[in-house]
């Protein structure tokens, strides 16, 4: 089924990893017994993103990847950066269940036969991509990202078209649609660039960004309003505003260095060298036989059939 023309265009731009992880812990394991391989993130995903289709009704969609999750660029500036996810005693591999590990590369093989656009880039992770290409689509079309991930919403633009659904809490179903009032509403900060500034001062321990001593949310979101930014914030206590005084003053001023560096770890590269690719939606299944064999060797033929009726491949 050839894509309509005349609809209009929207780019769905997945984090594909905070998704699987998601579909992992969130869908059941229905296996009998062990011999049988692992599919419940399989399954997730693929439902996953014939929900998404279904409910925003995009005209381009990327599975954006993580080539690098942890960049050594970003640990060079803060090198507890990610630090905990690391499988014990390796200084690159990451954590990640026994059960989940197989099942990447097959959504990988999954989303080849289908004929859906998986990019990564190397020493980037998905974010760098998903911020490239949104960067790269202002005013080309509306960009959607969807991701567990708070750090993507410094993305959010208004002026751009640019929205973020969060999962959070309710999911790829009802996830937390992110437009600029809905950043204020519940950050207390108006745009993007001001959410990435006032989560650098707060920190996010899941990335071992240690923040500002004392300053969490409410706190970052106030200074970040009373002087306009971060780089505001920084000149005022250089110099010597009275108004930031006793602990505040000394935690800020012992966090100089963090704050030197962490806003480039923070800040997802927007001119990553992502590669040009066809981003449209598949007008045909990429590779029939692929498709069929894997739905038949891993019991996946619901998730694929719901994925191909919601793509209109059915």
């Amino acid at each position: 089924m050839a894509p309509d023309p005349s609809r209009p265009h929207k780019l769905l731009l997945l984090d594909s990893a905070s998704l699987y992880f998601r579909a992992f812990y969130g869908v059941p394991d229905q296996r009998t017994n062990d011999s049988e391989p692992p599919v419940n993130a399989l399954r997730g995903f693929l439902d996953m993103i014939s929900t998404l289709v279904t409910a925003h009704s995009p005209t381009h969609l990327v599975a954006c990847w993580d080539d690098d999750w942890r960049p050594q660029w970003r640990v060079d500036l803060v090198p507890t950066y990610k630090t905990h996810r690391l499988t014990e005693g390796s200084d690159t591999a990451e954590e990640s269940p026994d059960d989940l590990t197989p099942q990447v590369p097959v959504i990988r093989e999954a989303l080849a036969a289908v004929g859906i656009a998986r990019i990564g880039v190397p020493e980037c992770e998905a974010d760098d991509v998903i911020g490239t290409l949104a960067t790269r689509h202002h005013g080309v079309m509306p960009v959607d990202v969807v991701t567990g991930d708070r750090d993507l919403l410094q993305l959010v633009d208004d002026e751009h078209e640019v929205r973020v659904l969060y999962t959070g809490k309710g999911g790829v179903r009802e996830p937390d649609v992110f437009t600029a009032a809905a950043l204020a509403e519940k950050y207390g900060v108006p745009t993007g660039d001001a959410y990435l500034d006032m989560s650098v001062l707060r920190g996010d321990t899941s990335d071992g960004l240690p923040g500002v001593k004392g300053i969490g949310d409410k706190t970052a979101a106030a200074l970040i309003a009373e002087y306009g930014s971060l780089a505001g914030l920084r000149t005022a206590v250089d110099d010597g505003d009275p108004a930031i005084k006793g602990a505040r003053r000394a935690n800020l001023e012992a966090a100089a260095d963090y704050l030197d560096v962490a806003p480039r770890v923070v800040r997802v590269v927007r001119d990553a060298d992502v590669p040009d690719a066809d981003l449209a939606l598949p007008a045909e299944v990429a590779d029939r036989l692929a498709l069929d064999e894997l739905a038949a060797r891993y019991g996946i033929e619901n998730p694929v059939g719901r994925l191909l009726t919601a793509l209109g491949l059915d």
